[in-house]
């Protein structure tokens, strides 16, 4: 068996809105996967396999999206600087330094700049 690769989704009610900013603030390479459905490239990622019972985060959510960065604060201030909503201010988690980046259609994809050692 060969898995190669990982395809994530994202849901929103402004998908337009989303792809316009992977496209034009955050500069990731596409393709067309025909009638305006962008496919994004994603930079190097690496799975981290949490333990739960049930329902996790308060609204059920089994999955997380986490775009990682080498400096939180500096990545904060040029996407806010880009018209981007941050919400809140660089919490310091212990593994981790976190804020959530807000994107249309009220879309929470967490910022996070590791502490821990990485896979990439």
């Amino acid at each position: 068996m060969a898995i190669t690769g990982v395809h994530a989704l994202l849901y929103t009610s402004e998908a337009e809105a989303v792809r316009s900013i992977f496209r034009n603030v955050l500069g990731w390479r596409h393709v067309d996967a025909g009638d305006g459905w962008l496919i994004f490239a994603l930079p190097p990622a690496e799975v981290g396999i949490h333990p739960a019972e049930g329902p996790t985060f308060e609204g059920g959510t089994r999955h997380q999206l986490a775009l990682m960065c080498d400096n939180l604060a500096a990545t904060v201030a040029e996407l806010r600087g880009k018209g981007l909503e941050i919400r809140g201010e660089p919490e310091d988690e212990g593994w981790g330094i976190t804020t959530t980046l807000v994107l249309p259609g009220d879309l929470d994809v967490m910022l996070y700049e590791p502490r821990h050692p990485t896979a990439v």
